[in-house]
């Protein structure tokens, strides 16, 4: 990573001391110092959009640690009564049915489904309350500190958890994963208004995919990790701990590594900054003007984004809060086999997240598909198949290979939202994506408060004939969503980008500006 020969030309170069220049007022300028911005810049060959993209990334695996952590980790919370019966239809033997462990009869808490389902919720309800005021001031400060300060009181708060809970018991839970949403609202507006300034439009689909994709790594972590670290410990304290711990770490290094754009980078390097003036000067600016709400609100192509990420959010928050659950208590996995396997979905959804993002790129780039035909194409990929696979998942009943088979390839799929409709608000308004994604990603986020509360109520004894009605909801969702986005989306920015005025009036107005100039030149 270090240019070695640069910096010993450097420290050449700085062997005699050049007197200190004058401007015309006689006071002196501030001296470069020896390893100045402009120096810096030689020692890193990564491009800093890139780093940007990563450190996304990372964000975004962090605050997915943090969301999904405790949906491994209710499973050892709450009791595990013993089962009156041994088997029969609607329900699969295995040696969590088998055993119940006497220590979680005693110590555990006695929350039922319905109580289960409102403590998962309850992080959206913070969740979405930080959504547009993060994106407002990720527009107007920069997304930096919007998100980095959201992703560390996160992590502040998931350190506090075994507290709460010993201390609030369910009650307890619920208030802090409210304080949880509230930090992690401003992920998604704050890192889509520094994708904005960051991704060129060339590497839209591959640098989109590389940072949401992190919440599949989140989830992977997440799940994997906590699964893990509770058989080896035996207390589910200790996921708390760890994750929050990690989250910290990131702060520190996303406060020195990044910045709000590239203007305001110190060590950037000429090539790279040319590269993205002349890729996003035509299409941003700097300082975008007073919010066009009216016209923003009356956007057709932003409610068909609003519905397929509706779409989109139910069927995932089905899927990532709610499968731990259907591991354990429908196919009676213990937790180590739970945290693996619930992992390995997410992982091919991370790595088809890429490969999705690389071939949407190639298409656009190559003319085979317009930007609008390559979101509706992607984003109708990711919403049809993976419904299709849920259901069959629910009917494949206890043949629990072909159960993960089919929960791994139904996230796989899925894996083609990034590339379609993830990147979407990017190409709406540039100006104004960390507003968009506020409003889209905000409404979208409200089925993470039905989707796992509805789960409980219809599940209160966890058989496979109350899931398969969970997944006919979830494939219903997937394709009325799909529908409208296919029939109203756009992948063409949009003109209250760059003007809050009505486009007839402004032609209007030129119009009028051509006349005038035409009857001064004939006098």
């Amino acid at each position: 990573m270090i240019n070695a020969a640069g910096i010993v030309k450097l420290f050449a170069s700085r062997n005699s001391l050049d007197p200190p220049s004058f401007g015309k007022s006689g006071s002196t300028t501030e001296r470069t110092p020896l390893l100045g911005a402009r120096n810096i810049e030689k020692v890193f060959f990564i491009p800093q959009r890139w780093v940007m993209a990563i450190m996304g990334f990372l964000a975004v695996a962090n605050a997915y640690t943090m969301r999904v952590c405790l949906n491994i980790a209710i499973t050892q919370m709450v009791r595990r009564h013993a089962e009156s019966r041994e088997y029969e239809e609607g329900s699969c033997p295995g040696e969590a049915h088998d055993m119940a462990s006497e220590a979680a009869e005693v110590t555990g808490f006695d929350w039922d489904e319905e109580t289960q389902g409102i403590i998962l919720s309850s992080f959206y309800y913070g969740y979405i309350v930080t959504h547009l005021p993060g994106g407002m001031l990720a527009e107007r400060f920069g997304g930096k500190y919007s998100l980095g300060f959201g992703v560390l009181s996160t992590a502040v708060f998931t350190l506090f958890t075994p507290w709460a809970v010993s201390a609030g018991g369910a009650t307890g839970l619920i208030i802090l994963r409210v304080l949880e949403g509230l930090g992690e609202g401003t992920t998604f507006p704050a890192l889509n208004a520094m994708l904005a300034r960051w991704a060129p439009v060339s590497e839209r689909g591959r640098m989109g995919s590389l940072v949401f994709g992190g919440s599949q790594i989140g989830n992977i972590a997440g799940t994997y990790l906590s699964g893990l670290v509770i058989k080896e410990t035996g207390e589910w304290e200790c996921v708390f701990y760890l994750f929050g711990a990690i989250g910290i770490l990131w702060f520190i290094l996303w406060a020195l590594l990044c910045y709000n754009d590239p203007e305001s980078h110190p060590f950037i390097s000429d090539k790279e900054k040319k590269y993205l003036e002349e890729a996003l000067g035509r299409h941003h600016s700097s300082q975008p003007s007073a919010i066009p709400w009216k016209p923003i609100f009356m956007s057709v192509p932003l409610w068909a984004l609003v519905c397929a990420q509706i779409g989109h959010d139910y069927g995932y928050f089905t899927m990532v809060t709610d499968l731990p659950k259907y591991m354990t208590g429908v196919l009676k996995f213990d937790i180590h086999r739970t945290g693996t396997l619930a992992a390995l979905p997410y992982a091919v959804m991370w790595i088809s997240s890429i490969v999705f993002g690389w071939i949407c790129d190639k298409m656009v780039k190559r003319n085979w598909l317009t930007v609008t035909n390559a979101r509706k194409t992607f984003t109708t990929i990711a919403s049809v198949g993976p419904g299709i696979c849920m259901i069959f998942a629910s009917y494949s009943g206890c043949n629990t290979e072909a159960v993960v088979i089919l929960f791994t390839a139904s996230m796989g799929l899925m894996g083609a939202f990034y590339p379609g409709m993830k990147v979407n608000a990017l190409d709406l308004s540039c100006n104004y994506a960390g507003t968009i994604m506020a409003i889209v990603n905000g409404i979208g986020a409200i089925t993470g408060i039905i989707a796992p509360y509805l789960v409980g109520l219809l599940t209160p004894d966890s058989t496979l004939v109350q899931w398969r009605l969970v997944f006919w909801i979830a494939l219903a969702v997937f394709i009325v969503t799909n529908l409208v986005f296919v029939a109203w989306a756009s992948g063409d920015e949009q003109w209250w980008n760059n003007t809050a005025q009505d486009p007839k009036k402004q032609q209007e107005v030129e119009a009028n500006t051509n006349q005038t100039v035409t009857a001064e030149v004939k006098l």
